[in-house]
């Protein structure tokens, strides 16, 4: 039996929901999809979508600086590196070896790794 069917949202640990969200939807080009008052974690629920859908929560948390694990599909990592660093986003080498897809690393306003692969 299968238990699981999807992964709705992928959580994003942020101290400060205002500018992660400015970050996520001005520089990344998510789209809101919810931001609604959660006492209950000590901020809002706040959840960004990128075009294909998945969603990222930008959850309250005094831990940040972590490696995510999330991948970010482009179609271009060398334009999209070249976005980001002109807008001053911490970004790693742009890596590209014969038949892997170039990706690169970048950091979150709250040093959280994210990645970026090629589509």
């Amino acid at each position: 039996m299968t238990h699981f069917t999807s992964v709705h949202t992928v959580g994003v640990p942020v101290t400060d929901q205002d500018r992660a969200l400015e970050f996520y939807t001005k520089t990344l080009g998510f789209t809101l999809v919810a931001d609604t008052p959660l006492p209950q974690l000590g901020g809002r629920w706040i959840v960004v979508a990128a075009p294909s859908g998945a969603n990222l929560a930008l959850t309250p948390a005094t831990e940040t600086g972590l490696d995510t694990g999330i991948r970010l599909g482009t179609p271009d990592a060398a334009a999209t590196h070249q976005h980001l660093t002109d807008h001053k986003v911490t970004v790693g080498d742009l890596l590209s070896w014969p038949g892997i897809p170039p990706m690169f690393t970048f950091q979150d306003p709250d040093n959280n790794t994210l990645y970026t692969v090629q589509d």
